[in-house]
């Protein structure tokens, strides 16, 4: 009973972490978010992690996903195999402390495929629960690693990931392109440019070093290099996305600054994009899930 009466969900990440105070009303009533990723909780700590949220949101039972489960969290929460929904998740919860739940990841795993997600299952069983997507479609969910999945029967019935976020970091952090990549990447024609040229799907390891070559050569400004690398590795992977065929609009899920260039570049490939905000999705998830704990 005393989920029933109010709960805090948490979506703790490699670096961040959010926590949501849920009333018995199952409204979210307040809020925070700050930069205390499990990468940053000593070992040992996360009893005392989990107590300082308790000490900001209340004394309230926790619901926890995202990274907190993996082999470099809290305790790691197995995975639960595609083709999985609301029933599984539950099933598949993990407690390191009475009325502390983490939600196990998915796995597609079936024959040769080997692709793993924490935290995204949460918003998508959200979306799903809630309505606000079919029982049958695809969702593209960007982020560091972007998750392409079917969805179908209502369950997440497979994914691919690729990992464009983490190699767009990875550029800007650590390449040769480095010093060209420091301003936000925003729709327009430098990123259109970028986006249509990856689709063509041609060599975009070459195309990635001509970012530099362009702009010493005067064929492109250097203030359109980011927008542009943008494009051309989101191109790439909207290219990956849609080469097993879609029969109708693809759902983009996630924080609006990434959903708008991924629903941009699948305009730019001739494809309906409908944008919905993954956060939403989240509190959805763990409220459903909430709702389930006996």
């Amino acid at each position: 009973m005393r989920w029933a009466q109010g709960f805090i969900a948490v979506d703790w990440g490699t670096t961040n972490r959010r926590a949501y105070s849920i009333d018995r009303e199952m409204r979210c009533v307040d809020e925070f978010e700050d930069g205390l990723g499990i990468l940053s909780v000593p070992a040992g700590g996360f009893h005392d992690a989990v107590a300082e949220i308790r000490a900001r949101l209340g004394d309230r039972p926790l619901l926890l996903g995202g990274m907190i489960g993996s082999n470099r969290g809290w305790i790691e929460a197995p995975y639960v195999s595609c083709p999985a929904g609301l029933d599984d998740l539950v099933a598949g919860l993990v407690w390191p402390e009475p009325d502390v739940a983490i939600v196990p990841g998915v796995a597609d795993d079936a024959g040769e495929r080997a692709d793993v997600m924490r935290g995204e299952e949460v918003q998508l069983i959200g979306a799903i629960a809630a309505r606000t997507i079919p029982a049958d479609c695809i969702v593209c969910h960007p982020g560091t690693h972007n998750k392409w999945v079917a969805v179908g029967g209502g369950r997440i019935a497979a994914f691919r990931t690729v990992m464009t976020g983490e190699l767009f970091n990875l550029l800007k952090e650590h390449s040769i392109l480095a010093d060209l990549l420091g301003p936000d990447a925003e729709p327009g024609e430098p990123f259109a440019a970028g986006v249509r040229r990856g689709l063509e799907g041609d060599g975009i390891q070459a195309e990635l070093f001509s970012v530099r070559a362009r702009v010493l050569l005067g064929k492109a400004r250097r203030e359109d290099a980011a927008a542009y690398t943008s494009g051309l590795l989101i191109g790439g992977d909207v290219r990956i996305g849609l080469s097993s065929g879609t029969d109708g609009q693809v759902i983009v899920m996630g924080r609006p600054e990434l959903t708008e260039l991924y629903a941009a570049a699948l305009g730019i490939a001739g494809q309906q994009a409908v944008e919905i905000d993954g956060e939403r999705c989240f509190l959805d998830g763990a409220i459903k899930i909430a709702e389930r704990i006996q």
